[in-house]
């Protein structure tokens, strides 16, 4: 699987987040052609097969203590890298601004599914483009903190 974290703009964003974690948050999507400013986190994973850390940004929504991300990998065939790596390890970490979060992983599903995706699809609706151009399920995925 390619590594993700090396295509130039993920690079970049990973980096701002290193640097600049306030500007990080809310990413501006506009020279990839995206609608704007978007919320954004840094997901952490563990690799299933290497055992390496991997980190991601992602845009996400927050619900209560909880984060949400949808697994969409621009309406691909197959799901992300990222996505096996919970599947395998569902703990994993998180950034969003300059807080930390060790959080578990888990897979929306049903009306809760629905109900979230169409949360996140409000903040960056290609998320429908996406499902309408793959036959798999897009996961929406439930970051829920661990103590």
């Amino acid at each position: 699987m390619a590594d993700f974290s090396q295509i130039p703009w993920i690079k970049e964003h990973i980096e701002l987040y290193r640097t600049d974690p306030e500007k990080a948050r809310m990413w501006d999507s506009t020279p990839l052609g995206g609608p704007g400013m978007l919320p954004t986190l840094l997901l952490t994973t563990t690799g299933r097969k290497s055992g390496e850390l991997r980190e991601i940004p992602l845009i996400f929504a927050a619900d209560g203590d909880r984060q949400i991300i949808i697994a969409s990998k621009g309406g691909a065939p197959a799901h992300p890298a990222w996505y096996f790596n919970l599947l395998a390890n569902p703990d994993c970490k998180i950034q969003v601004a300059h807080d930390h979060y060790r959080v578990r992983a888990r897979t929306a599903q049903g009306d809760e599914r629905e109900t979230l995706w169409q949360q996140l699809a409000e903040i960056y609706p290609p998320y429908n483009d996406y499902q309408a151009a793959t036959t798999r399920k897009i996961p929406v995925v439930v970051l829920e903190p661990v103590s």
